[in-house]
């Protein structure tokens, strides 16, 4: 095992707790969370009953592998309860998948994409994914969580964190979209009404799903024939946007961020009190996707911290937001 590997893994168990739900620093206006003793258990995530989880890769497919190598996978909560309960994750994931879930009700066509948050060391799994399925299929759509490969750190240089040549939940990632794309009818679902929603880590690969067509993996099969692209997408408390070198007030993206004018309609949430990503993130991202001609949304709350999923507590964005998302869905035409 290389050193680098070795330090990936020896941060993850320190670090494992707060990424996700992460609101381990706190401002003066930011309530501190309640802390519980970590647990973690080797095995591979199950999902609940209505969900089927589907492998995104044929099984004689090799991935490149996370930093965790081949070590098993395992679940277990942070130490942080968010809207008085634990939340929960899944890392070590050397074999992505998605979970299927189909509309209560009347099926109207339309389907999202969950990108759970983790700080690309953990997948969580309930807070930032299935909650969410559960409230997308009561607007009678499809909804797909996917269980990306992680953990896969940012490498620094020069103090400055860099994005990865190759980043593996954006691979997989894409390759959920194909696969949507290429079994629409078999889902009965509409190929051209696919969306994403992302939080956290996921919220940046959504971003970068929105703006890139290009893969770094050889197509498998026809699925990544397909187009990557969302037809729309919805971005919840974002990072690894704005180029901190520049100064606090800087709006300047990382070199990493491209924008594509072919970008979908995006809706973008952030509580201005974020601890951990702060309010320029989505703002610069925002006027970028203006510039470009990109329909742009903004939804900004002066409470509600960072990684609060769909979980009520006493700042409104919590209990909004879903309201929020089902009016811009109808403004847009897909519901």
């Amino acid at each position: 095992m290389s050193r680098l590997r070795f330090f990936a893994l020896s941060l993850l168990t320190f670090c494992i707790a707060g990424v996700a739900g992460g609101q381990t620093a706190k401002s003066d206006s930011t309530p501190a969370r309640v802390q519980i003793s970590k647990d973690e258990r080797e095995g591979v995530w199950q999902a609940p009953a209505e969900g089927v989880q589907i492998p995104l890769w044929p099984a004689n497919v090799a991935l490149a592998k996370p930093d965790s190598g081949d070590r098993p996978e395992a679940t277990g909560n942070g130490t942080g309860l968010v809207g008085g309960r634990k939340w929960h994750w899944a890392t070590y994931v050397t074999r992505p998948t998605m979970t299927l879930y189909r509309p209560k009700g009347q099926n109207n066509g339309a389907t999202m994409l969950v990108l759970p948050g983790g700080g690309f060391e953990v997948v969580a799994t309930d807070l930032e994914g299935t909650e969410i399925c559960e409230w997308v299929v009561q607007q009678g759509m499809t909804c797909a969580m996917l269980k990306y490969r992680t953990p896969q750190a940012w490498p620094a240089e020069n103090g400055q964190q860099q994005r990865p040549k190759v980043l593996l939940a954006l691979e997989d990632a894409q390759r959920a979209m194909g696969l949507l794309r290429q079994d629409a009818a078999r889902y009965g679902i509409d190929p051209h009404k696919i969306g994403v929603i992302g939080f956290s880590a996921g919220a940046y690969l959504a971003a970068n799903m929105s703006n890139t067509e290009v893969r770094t993996y050889p197509p498998a099969d026809a699925a990544d024939r397909q187009s990557p692209r969302p037809d729309f997408a919805i971005i919840a408390y974002t990072a690894r946007m704005v180029d901190t070198s520049k100064g606090r007030n800087s709006l300047d993206l990382q070199p990493w961020v491209t924008i594509s004018p072919k970008a979908p309609p995006t809706l973008i949430l952030h509580a201005m009190n974020d601890p951990m990503d702060n309010i320029r993130q989505p703002m610069a991202y925002a006027l970028a996707l203006n510039d470009a001609g990109v329909p742009v949304d903004l939804r900004l709350y002066a409470k509600g911290g960072h990684a609060f999923g769909m979980r009520p507590t006493a700042d409104p964005i919590t209990t909004e937001w879903p309201g929020q998302v089902k009016q811009w869905l109808h403004d847009i035409g897909v519901l």
